[in-house]
């Protein structure tokens, strides 16, 4: 949809996992010139806020409906304001930002995004681990258990893990139990290697390793309900090893170097 031009605009932006640090360079130069910001409460760092002008208005979008951030959008932007709608991680992941997207195009406001940094890689970078091991897994799945936002039944865990595929699980730790027994379901074995990665990059970071037979006490001992990632499948600890990597193999020829003989 074409949207007429106007002095105001907002801004999208992925604020990271946490780290103040693991903000975008554009992100940072968004929030420096911002006229007002609506964030994302408890999940983005107070300290990005500091980042802004002295002075420039700061609204808590967990006390708020989508309405009232609208509401707060379109009178900004009617005066000419730039507004950082500042969002956890990265805006597209369980960010709920196409509604905002309908609303702001039903009201031709113009809008973009900049990017962030999730919190499903700042656990990969936790337990020093990568998702894609050749031989091992070359597919990751990004998903979460159904609770009050449904999920649809062919995208159910079990289903999914049928794949035995890397797995990355958001906003599940609650029922640890019921992630165990549909991974279970879905073909993975008890002996599969299992991590929960809590506040990723906070100062306050808890990491649990386990397999599936150990992890739920594990989290229960712990008191871990919310913001964790559950990271899970043999790239955490492949059993049987893995294969070398195609690209530094100084056997192997690609645009870039002409390879040795085996």
């Amino acid at each position: 949809m074409s949207q007429k031009k106007t002095n105001g605009e907002v801004i999208f932006v992925g604020a990271g996992p946490g780290d103040p640090e693991l903000i975008t360079v554009k992100g940072v130069r968004a929030l420096e010139r911002a006229d007002r910001v609506i964030y994302a409460g408890s999940l983005v760092n107070p300290e990005l806020l500091g980042l802004c002008r002295q002075g420039t208005p700061v609204h808590d979008s967990a006390h708020l409906t989508l309405e009232e951030v609208i509401s707060l959008m379109s009178e900004g932007t009617s005066h000419g304001e730039t507004i950082v709608r500042l969002h956890t991680g990265d805006p597209s992941m369980y960010g709920a930002i196409k509604e905002q997207f309908d609303h702001l195009d039903q009201q031709s406001i113009p809008y973009s995004v900049i990017p962030g940094v999730s919190s499903v890689f700042a656990a990969a970078a936790a337990i020093k681990r990568e998702f894609t091991l050749p031989d091992i897994s070359q597919t990751l799945i990004l998903t979460r258990l159904a609770g009050r936002t449904p999920v649809p039944e062919r995208e159910a865990l079990a289903k999914l893990a049928k794949h035995q595929a890397s797995m990355a699980i958001f906003l599940s730790v609650q029922d640890m139990q019921s992630v165990v027994d549909a991974l279970l379901e879905g073909g993975y074995p008890d002996s599969t290697p299992i991590a929960v990665i809590a506040k990723a990059s906070w100062p306050d970071e808890e990491i649990l390793q386990g397999t599936l037979e150990t992890i739920v006490e594990k989290v229960k001992l712990a008191g871990i309900r919310k913001q964790a990632q559950i990271l899970v499948g043999d790239f955490l600890d492949p059993a049987n090893g893995y294969a070398r990597s195609k690209l530094y193999d100084p056997t192997f020829t690609h645009e870039y170097r002409q390879g040795s003989k085996p």
